[in-house]
């Protein structure tokens, strides 16, 4: 009790409070509870026990009072006289602390008791559980081993099936992998023949790229040889036609010694390829037909189209050298006037006539005599093809028109159309080709102003022009 002398009420009540939690914590972790299994409750002695602490722990103290003079004389008083008593008190206090003491013991035998019973009721229980599962178990056992019998056939099917399976994935995976290797195989085989085809067609170029080159080699030699074979003195320019027949006046008469114009028209013209692409647009007009003639036939294009397309044709170039390259391309084709050549062959013996950039060479008179002339030789139903350039394309002015020397002048497509009609074709068609805005893109810029398109189409329509003729069925 001495202990709690000078300590107020508040300080005693907190370690009250922390000696109880303290036996609270001691015991707590004994208490093990179990479903459907009652115990006796504690909680009115322990309550009990925490008044009579209380009560022990206020024994000497001295009741608070407000501040103050008077209050604070009676107040030391009341201390003074408490001490007094003190002798008097002292085994009360004692008696009151044994019988906390006793009434802690008591509580906490009765907790050990309340888990020993805890304990036995547990084990109870676990045995009592223990007999119910070997008793369910005698009586599932039978039931239960048919079932593991019925699992186990299930699984022995199973078993075959998944066998089953995957024999058959392993036939239609071999299947499968034989097309792939087939396929394989097969386009592999594709791949080679089209590399061979590659190949072949290469060599065939580079072939006849040999060739062209092995002609102009010659033709240039043939030239040289031709200029110098008089020493001292230059070679004489071809001769000029005939005054007594100015209707065989030859294409070219008027070319310079020692011009190779073969040359000279695959740079300015085009090479083999482009003409020849060029060219097709004449095909649809001349697939019936049995015998066409080609006049000027140049490198021999048109008529390497027309074998092609199995129509037999020929034709006549004044350019021995011209001749010399159709003549190893195997083509019937002769070296002479095509005036010449064309008042030689049966009138109505022709189907269909093709003169490619031949009428600006020749001059003005002859052009309606070539008209004349071929209409003589066409049959029934013949086709007459011309193509030149179109003098209603300012742009062929500024082009290469007049870099060839053998020009003579542009011929309007009207000028061709009358004599057409005055020979007597009928069907006249006039179409323009080779758009000048594909070589000069300078004049694809006109269309981008509308009030220009107009002027374009007129002024700058197709480099050259075709005219297509049909004569007259009797």
């Amino acid at each position: 009790m001495l202990r709690y002398r000078g300590m107020t009420s508040e300080q005693v009540v907190a370690v009250v409070e922390e000696i109880r939690e303290r036996v609270r914590g001691r015991h707590q972790k004994k208490v093990v509870e179990i479903t459907d299994f009652e115990l006796p409750v504690l909680d009115g002695l322990g309550q009990a026990r925490d008044a009579a602490e209380d009560k022990v722990a206020s024994i000497g103290s001295v009741n608070p009072r407000p501040p103050g003079l008077l209050n604070g004389a009676i107040q030391a008083w009341k201390r003074a006289f408490a001490r007094l008593l003190n002798w008097f008190v002292r085994d009360q206090v004692e008696f009151n602390r044994a019988v906390l003491r006793y009434m802690d013991r008591n509580l906490e035998a009765s907790m050990e008791q309340n888990y020993n019973l805890l304990r036995v009721a547990k084990t109870a229980g676990a045995q009592t559980q223990v007999d119910d599962m070997m008793a369910y178990w005698k009586q599932w056992r039978p039931a239960m081993e048919e079932k593991l019998t019925q699992i186990e056939i299930q699984f022995l099917h199973c078993v075959r099936e998944v066998e089953s399976g995957a024999r058959e994935r392993d036939a239609k995976w071999a299947k499968e992998l034989q097309k792939i290797h087939q396929d394989y195989v097969d386009e592999l085989r594709r791949t080679t023949n089209e590399i061979q085809n590659k190949l072949w067609q290469d060599l065939r170029k580079i072939k006849a790229e040999s060739e062209h080159l092995i002609h102009a080699e010659l033709r240039l030699i043939r030239q040289r040889t031709a200029a110098t074979s008089v020493p001292g003195r230059a070679a004489s320019p071809p001769s000029a036609p005939s005054p007594a027949t100015p209707a065989m006046e030859q294409v070219g008469a008027a070319r310079p010694a020692a011009f190779d114009y073969a040359r000279f028209e695959e740079r300015f013209r085009g090479d083999e390829a482009y003409v020849s692409e060029s060219q097709k647009f004449y095909l649809p007009y001349f697939k019936n037909c049995r015998r066409v003639v080609d006049l000027g036939c140049g490198r021999g294009e048109f008529l390497s189209l027309l074998g092609e397309q199995g129509v037999r044709g020929g034709g006549v170039d004044a350019d021995p050298d011209a001749v010399a390259a159709c003549r190893g391309k195997r083509l019937d084709v002769e070296q002479g006037d095509l005036f010449a050549f064309l008042s030689r062959q049966p009138d109505q013996s022709i189907d269909g006539i093709f003169c490619a950039h031949v009428v600006e060479h020749l001059p003005a008179h002859l052009i309606s005599s070539l008209i004349f002339l071929a209409n003589r030789k066409l049959g029934p139903g013949g086709i007459l093809a011309i193509e030149t350039p179109n003098p209603a394309c300012l742009a062929i002015f500024a082009g290469d028109f007049y870099v060839d020397p053998t020009h003579r002048r542009p011929v309007p497509s009207r000028q061709v159309d009358f004599y057409l009609q005055e020979a007597g074709f009928l069907d006249i068609e006039i179409h323009e080709i080779h758009p000048a805005a594909d070589v000069f893109p300078e004049i694809a810029g006109l269309d981008k102003v509308e009030e220009l398109q107009a002027f374009r189409r007129r002024f700058f329509g197709g480099l050259d022009y075709a005219i297509i003729a049909r004569k007259f069925k009797n």
